[in-house]
């Protein structure tokens, strides 16, 4: 961390650290620094992966290098590609897995739980499956791997300084929020991606990082020459009544889709689980099954920048929009079922696109439907993409700098809130945090819940504990502790295992005899272990109606290590609650 410091700012390492701790310019200017390295990134992933499609399939000056524009592909070519590429890929996934056993942390999970730390080696292994993925032609996208390095490189900076934790977290997502800006040139979206998606919040505080990491990652893919070519859609006319209710149709409609299309890739990833041999092959069969659907239209390849733009130039009837988005759907699935490394942004752009085509023509003998076929798709397009993505003002920005048309701007709205709640309703997750849900996370979006995980019983609890053997009669208790002496005892039994809980007040209320004090004990069985959250305590705390509890090594052993209050606990509770919600409202530097 200091040696990467020191060659950054040899002359005044330690002043700089202290100047960018808590102080928003410097920030800025780091998040201009990971916003120049994330445009980068985007600039050689992308020439990567176009040099791998002109050297694999020979598309060296067609379509620009994508694959998805292109109206036909060797047969023969295609399939060996795409399964010899899966096979390189499952074996380069066995030879990681024994290198480096841990799982790669997601810039949303490390947000969420990590507090915003992420490893850039284990990052640019993400990069390396992402860029062989779609190298290879696989059905997905390079936006995963954009925002893996571009995060990465901004936790690594961040730490190297020393930032405070939310500064940290801030730095995580101007990283991702300037690779998604510079990869479809668009920083409004790239900003809002940021909030949204990667930081879970907007506040004042890390507006100026983000939108300034957003800016510089977009000016280096503009200065290098690497700006991707718009789209260029026909005016989609004015939206009357009756198209607005066509509007809210495709809307619902298209986020029905799109939770079938993430249960698909569910149960497919099920699928390959189940399938006998070695775990290294899956991606070769997932390979070989799309290069079969490849040959039947090439659109299923790649992510489908180009394709979408054949959609838009009014070149794919309602029939054939059926057919693709069925198979685009179902490559996808494949792909990232059988062990594809990628995501699903600009493909879900692509797939809503015929989704609000196919839609769009099934309510016009109604007379419900939108005035063009072009509203249609651009409407389909918003409400696919939040509902995979999670995050509607990203759309909405998008939808307004890769189109420019301002007068589909409230129908791109209402499509992205209407597939939002859809989507909330009856599924309750976007992709991304549905496959944390898969997992055993949690977590539904990118706010800091790490520290309610970090804020353990073991970091509450009182160590010292006043014990005494269960059998002692209450007349040797009474005597031992008088009143005042302590609140409560704390019971062993003869193997000096816990056995309950007496309360001193109750204790000098029983009569002075020579009945064990073992009578007299509460929650024999309502213990906290160290490794327990505060909400997990307090849980119990209140499902056992109790004050103080014993904490235990663990509930096999039983042996008292330290006793917790449930005052102290709300306390510590409260306390972090309001630190997070200062942090949120951007006021966490202000004095309290």
């Amino acid at each position: 961390m200091n040696r990467f410091q020191a060659r950054l700012f040899p002359h005044a390492p330690l002043n700089l650290r202290t100047l960018v701790r808590g102080n928003e310019i410097w920030l800025s200017v780091l998040a201009g620094f990971v916003g120049i390295l994330s445009g980068l990134c985007v600039v050689v992933m992308t020439h990567l992966t176009f040099w791998m499609h002109r050297l694999l399939f020979g598309v060296s000056g067609v379509s620009g290098g994508h694959l998805s524009g292109l109206s036909a592909l060797p047969p023969l070519r295609t399939v060996v590609v795409l399964s010899g590429g899966g096979l390189m890929i499952g074996l380069f996934g066995v030879l990681i897995a024994k290198i480096m056993p841990r799982s790669p942390v997601d810039p949303i999970e490390a947000n969420a739980l990590h507090g915003g730390r992420m490893s850039v080696r284990d990052s640019l292994v993400i990069v390396c499956q992402t860029v062989l993925s779609n190298g290879v032609g696989g059905s997905i996208g390079l936006e995963a791997g954009f925002t893996q390095i571009a995060a990465a490189f901004g936790s690594r900076i961040g730490r190297s300084f020393r930032v405070r934790r939310e500064d940290l977290r801030v730095l995580v997502g101007a990283g991702a929020g300037a690779a998604i800006g510079a990869a479809f040139d668009a920083p409004v979206a790239g900003a809002f991606y940021a909030f949204e998606l990667v930081i879970g919040s907007y506040s004042l505080g890390s507006l100026s990082p983000v939108a300034v990491a957003a800016l510089a990652g977009v000016g280096v893919t503009r200065f290098l020459g690497s700006v991707p070519p718009g789209i260029v859609i026909p005016s989609p006319g004015d939206l009357s009544w009756e198209g607005t209710a066509g509007a809210v149709l495709i809307s619902v409609l298209t986020a029905l889709t799109a939770i079938g299309l993430m249960f698909c890739v569910t149960q497919t990833e099920g699928l390959f689980r189940r399938m006998p041999g070695p775990v290294w092959l899956r991606p070769a069969v997932g390979g070989l099954i799309v290069g079969g659907l490849a040959t039947l239209h090439p659109s299923v390849l790649s992510a489908g920048h180009e394709a979408m733009r054949t959609v838009f130039a009014g070149n794919v009837t309602a029939r054939m929009a059926v057919v693709l988005l069925l198979l685009k759907a179902l490559a996808s699935c494949l792909c990232i079922g059988s062990g594809f490394r990628g995501g699903l942004f600009f493909a879900s752009l692509y797939l809503g696109s015929l989704a609000g085509t196919i839609y769009g023509t099934l309510l016009a003998p109604l007379g419900v439907a939108p005035d063009s076929v072009t509203a249609c798709a651009l409407i389909g397009m918003s409400a696919m993409a939040v509902a995979v993505i999670g995050s509607p003002m990203t759309m909405v920005c998008l939808m307004l700098e890769l189109t420019g048309s301002v007068s589909m701007s409230g129908a791109t709205l209402v499509a992205a809130v209407l597939s939002l709640l859809t989507v909330r309703r009856l599924f309750g997750y976007s992709f991304a945090t549905w496959r944390f849900h898969l997992r055993g996370e949690s977590i539904r979006s990118a706010v800091d819940i790490g520290w309610m995980r970090s804020l353990n019983v073991r970091r509450m609890m009182r160590g010292q504990v006043r014990t005494l053997p269960a059998e002692t009669s209450v007349s040797r208790a009474q005597t031992l502790f008088p009143p005042g002496s302590a609140q409560r005892i704390v019971l062993l039994d003869e193997a000096g295992h816990y056995d309950g809980i007496v309360h001193l007040a109750e204790l000098h209320a029983a009569p002075s005899d020579q009945t064990p004090i073992r009578t007299l004990a509460l929650f024999r069985n309502a213990m906290l272990t160290p490794l327990m959250n505060v909400r997990e305590a307090i849980e119990l705390f209140e499902k056992a109606e109790a004050d103080a509890l014993v904490v235990v090594e663990d509930p096999q052993s039983r042996q008292v290590i330290g006793t917790l209050t449930e005052q102290h606990a709300l306390r510590r509770y409260a306390e972090e609650l309001e630190r997070s919600r200062r942090s949120l409202a951007g006021d966490d530097s202000l004095p309290t």
